[in-house]
């Protein structure tokens, strides 16, 4: 057990973090079965299905897709993913279905003409679009464990866009605040507007091409994506554009079945996504560094408890940067990263009264011292999915595909820029993640499930970008270490540091006045955040077998169903 000073134990337990601003809210509760996703539209599509006798990877096929219809700003027939699964038996599986670098990508892409590195080639226009993976791997999974037949999951999502979703004023204020964008590219404008007029809270978004396109989808599997029309509407895209996608691009996608990432904390199992995903590695290495300290003792965001939660985030971020890539074209040394050694030699580097400092080339530690989607589903023998998908920015690069009704990624901007740009504000410019011909770029999404004996304890995930990871992990702390219903640690206010820009990023009301104080004066730099960190869909299996869900309030339309 790492002793704390003194003066820093007191002040964990006369001055801990200020309680979560949300009001509070009864738990929701199922017996049998849960779906929790960023819409309740698309949470009611999984519920269905499980209702007709479908297990949690045809919940979460269908609840996929019906997010792609509405919840357009991480619409992901465009983009990619990860599902974790934990089957009734207790064997565990993931599925990646990372967007790949197009075959024509090169490593000078995001530089201009004189080599200086163009922030817009690397994250706007068709140049930053990676051959999407969504569909092939939710197929994968689909014909690897799912049930029911494939056109019955898809048709759900088929009729969502032919005859509409009610605009709800999440979703109105959302495109509202996309208009600027969107009318850069008309079928975009037209396809979520009135017109060039931004749709209201009650209009019915009405998506005929994405229909039909999914109607491919559900009627060819994932030919009906990555050859024919659609593919051909794509490369006719990407050739107005000046994008790379070719036919070949989309004929030699492949998803990959992988073994997870797995740890453990607090007598549980933690199992989570591997490379090319950086969350399931940074979240094993936070948990075990933090494995032998008392956090309930020293309370929920106690200027102690914050800074060592700090430098573990600090110091896996680093790993992430120094380490992590699609390991199909790099070392990474995964065994040793997720190993308790490495966790405790990280851990011993950690001065208790004392921030580190973070700079790009901190990587030997001193001895002295936003557009993603997340579901989560269990089903009633127990069958747990936690999938998360992602166009990276919110709408990806507001490019719908005419004709197609569905919106591209701007994943290529997950890539290093360019090797050895590396700087304080927190661009990475390592060597396992720069950009190369049909490589997967690094990701942070991180569907986790934590199990006991084989069983799922707690199904959860995020979006956020970078934040992903911090956010699974405080979520985890705040249930497993601070005995929060999940509900409670869903709402509790987030922390995030990312090694680089050096700072610790805070949500309002997360620390008291006093504890940031004393943070500050042990050297950690803190900045409050305006808007929300990330939205979290928990599922929670409690002692009774009853699954007590956790649906982030911090974004409209989120929703869970079930029975």
């Amino acid at each position: 057990m790492r002793t704390i000073p003194s003066a820093l134990a007191a002040l964990a337990l006369f001055a801990p973090g200020m309680a979560a601003a949300q009001s509070h809210v009864e738990p929701l509760v199922f017996s049998r079965e849960a779906v929790a996703s960023q819409s309740a539209i698309a949470s009611r599509a999984g519920a269905d299905v499980l209702a007709r006798g479908g297990n949690a990877v045809d919940a979460a096929v269908a609840t996929a897709f019906a997010l792609a219809v509405a919840h357009p700003a991480a619409g992901n027939l465009g983009g990619g993913g990860f599902l974790v699964v934990l089957a009734p038996d207790g064997r565990a599986t993931s599925f990646d279905f990372r967007e790949r670098a197009p075959l024509a990508a090169r490593a000078d892409i995001f530089l201009d003409g004189d080599g200086v590195y163009d922030s817009a080639r690397h994250h706007r226009g068709l140049t930053s679009v990676g051959v999407p993976g969504s569909v092939a791997g939710l197929a994968l999974a689909h014909h690897r464990l799912g049930h029911l037949a494939w056109r019955d999951l898809v048709e759900p999502a088929v009729l969502l866009a032919r005859d509409g979703v009610v605009v709800s004023r999440g979703l109105a204020a959302s495109l509202r605040e996309m208009l600027p964008r969107f009318a850069t590219h008309p079928p975009t404008l037209a396809q979520f507007s009135s017109s060039g007029v931004p749709l209201a809270a009650g209009d019915v978004l009405r998506q005929p091409d994405l229909a039909r396109t999914l109607e491919r989808i559900r009627d060819e599997g994932p030919a009906g994506f990555y050859r024919g029309e659609t593919a051909a509407r794509i490369v006719d895209e990407m050739a107005r554009g000046g994008g790379l996608i070719t036919l070949d691009d989309l004929a030699q996608y492949r998803a990959v079945e992988r073994v997870p990432v797995r740890g453990n904390y607090r007598g549980l199992d933690v199992i989570s996504m591997g490379p090319p995903s950086s969350g399931g590695v940074a979240l094993v290495t936070m948990l075990q560094m933090l494995a032998d300290d008392d956090l309930r003792t020293l309370g929920s965001r106690s200027a102690a408890e914050v800074h060592l939660r700090t430098e573990a985030m600090r110091r896996a971020f680093a790993d992430r940067a120094r380490f992590l890539g699609d390991a199909d074209f790099v070392d990474v040394p995964l065994e040793r990263l997720v190993s308790s050694a490495h966790a405790n030699e990280l851990r011993a580097s950690v001065d208790p009264v004392r921030a580190s400092r973070s700079t790009p080339s901190t990587f030997e530690w001193p001895r002295e011292s936003d557009e993603t989607t997340h579901l989560s589903v269990v089903d009633a023998r127990r069958m747990a999915v936690s999938l998360t998908t992602t166009l990276e920015e919110s709408y990806g690069a507001a490019v719908v595909v005419p004709g197609a009704g569905f919106l591209l990624n701007n994943e290529m901007g997950d890539f290093n820029p360019r090797a050895g740009l590396t700087t304080d504000g927190g661009l990475i410019g390592t060597a396992p993640n720069l950009i190369a011909p049909g490589k997967r770029m690094l990701s942070s999404m991180t569907p986790a499930i934590l199990a006991r004996d084989g069983r799922p304890v707690l199904v959860v995930g995020s979006p956020g970008g970078r934040t992903i990871i911090n956010t699974v992990f405080g979520i985890i702390v705040e249930h497993a270490d601070h005995g929060l219903p999940i509900q409670e640690a869903v709402d509790a206010p987030r922390l995030h540091h990312q090694w680089l820009p050096d700072r610790l990023v805070v949500e309002r009301q997360a620390l008291s006045r006093d504890t940031q104080a004393r943070l500050e004066a042990m050297g950690h730099r803190i900045e409050t955040r305006d808007g929300p960190q990330g939205c979290a869909l928990a599922i929670a299996v409690r002692p009774d077998g009853a699954l007590e869900v956790g649906v982030d309030r911090r974004r409209a339309d989120t929703g869970a169903a079930g029975r």
